[in-house]
């Protein structure tokens, strides 16, 4: 006995929400990516590299860097 579950055996909802947290986890890798890129590494708690490969974790690794990879530019004076 196999216990299993085919894509065909989930309910519609099953299916959205399967579909919809996928969505969002592409967004934040993409995100996530983009801003490794173009972020010089000053502003980068780490090295890049390192982020990079974080980010593949789903969701936890884009998340982790937005919260924690990131420095805060200095504030322009006024």
């Amino acid at each position: 006995m196999s216990c299993r579950t085919r894509w065909s055996d989930l309910s519609d909802t099953q299916k959205f929400a399967f579909g919809f947290l996928g969505a969002i986890e592409l967004v934040l890798l993409i995100a996530a990516l983009a801003d490794i890129r173009r972020r010089p590494a000053e502003q980068i708690n780490g090295s890049k590299g390192m982020w990079t490969a974080l980010s593949f974790i789903e969701f936890f690794g884009p998340i982790a860097y937005f919260l924690v990879g990131r420095r805060t530019p200095p504030a322009l004076p006024r």
